[in-house]
């Protein structure tokens, strides 16, 4: 397709994708300032000091998502190498220099002055464009080993590697799946796909045995309250949340578990809290405006005449989803604990800053006839 072509957009954008974003932001915002004010009071006597800080970072995001619908998608694919090298020099930086900040035995944040950003949630975008505009241009050969699916492989394994450095094992867990799943669409051999998962599968086993830490809470999670005081202890806080909300919920605010029983109540674990202040009923409309952001982004990729804006539309969608679906895999108790964020909802802004841009990547598309 033409660049003219490309200017050939509708007068407004995808608004299924938009109301649900913005309703999952707003909702988000609601929760935050329920699970975060005994805690900010306490430390910082300020009760909206997290919630004040999120309203900033929801500000950013939807500056940022705008300035992403409005720019021309062909600019981001130009500028896909400056993301992945200015993504590996952040990770360096993190590791390597005075500006990294350590927090929980990990390397994972980068100081920036007054704000701390998280390389991994970069890396993200930047793979996404990459995988989409390689797997693009190298459809006549993308079945090939040395060139369909070597490099790729090479910089996705850079990633994971730095990342198992800070160490982040489930944020390289992350960057694999995404790798795999953009693969996947791309039209890699299914061989190469299931000889790399194996071997990647054997490579986590081996890191988990290896490390106590990771054994500790790999194991925990299938029966935490086996050591519900120790590895378990946030597992089970969230179930007791989950348990305890019912159909209907304790109400907005009336939440126990976020009286400093559950660590993390209004970041990782904030889905817990919404499930025991708004019950079954609640969650549940978390889940189907989830769902409509999925929906529309399986629609919006599909309707892409060029492979580039296919593959990278799905990939937007696919970060996500993958942040959503584990997420909730971890305080349900599916999968070990991981600090993975909640897409839109969760406290933080490097994560809603991504999630934004990914929302305008979609939206932005969505405008072409």
């Amino acid at each position: 397709m033409t660049e003219q072509h490309r200017g050939n957009h509708t007068s407004t954008p995808d608004l299924w994708l938009l109301f649900a974003v913005m309703i999952l932001c707003g909702l988000g915002l609601t929760m935050i300032l329920s699970t975060s004010a005994i805690m900010a009071e306490r430390f910082y006597a300020d009760k909206y000091f997290f919630f004040r800080k999120q309203v900033i970072y929801a500000s950013a995001g939807t500056i940022v998502m705008l300035l992403v619908y409005l720019t021309p998608i062909n600019v981001f694919y130009r500028l896909k190498y400056f993301w992945i090298f200015g993504t590996l020099v952040a990770f360096l930086l993190t590791l390597y220099s005075p500006l990294g900040v350590s927090a929980g035995g990990a390397t994972r944040w980068l100081s920036l002055g007054a704000i701390n950003i998280q390389p991994l949630e970069a890396a993200k975008v930047a793979l996404v464009l990459y995988l989409a505009s390689f797997f693009a241009g190298k459809q006549d050969k993308v079945k090939s080993f040395s060139v369909g699916f070597v490099p790729p492989t090479l910089i996705t394994g850079m990633f994971c590697l730095l990342l198992l450095a800070q160490p982040d094992f489930g944020g390289a867990v992350y960057i694999a799946a995404l790798f795999f799943l953009m693969s996947l669409v791309g039209g890699t051999k299914l061989i190469y796909l299931f000889s790399s998962s194996v071997l990647a599968a054997i490579t986590a086993a081996i890191l988990i045995v290896q490390s106590p830490y990771r054994f500790r809470r790999w194991f925990s999670f299938l029966d935490p309250f086996q050591d519900a005081q120790d590895s378990g202890y946030q597992l089970v806080q969230s179930l007791y949340a989950f348990g305890s909300g019912g159909i209907w919920g304790l109400g907005l605010g009336e939440g126990r578990q976020k009286l400093f029983f559950l660590p993390e109540a209004h970041n990782d674990f904030i889905m817990a809290v919404i499930g025991e202040e708004l019950g079954f009923i609640g969650i549940s409309l978390f889940f189907v405006l989830l769902g409509i952001v999925i929906w529309r982004t399986l629609v919006i990729s599909i309707r892409q005449s060029r492979l580039e804006d296919r593959f990278a539309g799905f990939g937007m969608g696919a970060i996500l989803m993958l942040g959503s679906l584990l997420n909730l895999a971890v305080v349900l108790g599916m999968l070990p604990p991981k600090g993975l964020p909640m897409p839109f909802v969760s406290y933080g802004g490097s994560s809603l800053l991504v999630a934004m841009f990914c929302a305008g990547f979609l939206l932005n598309l969505s405008r072409e006839k």
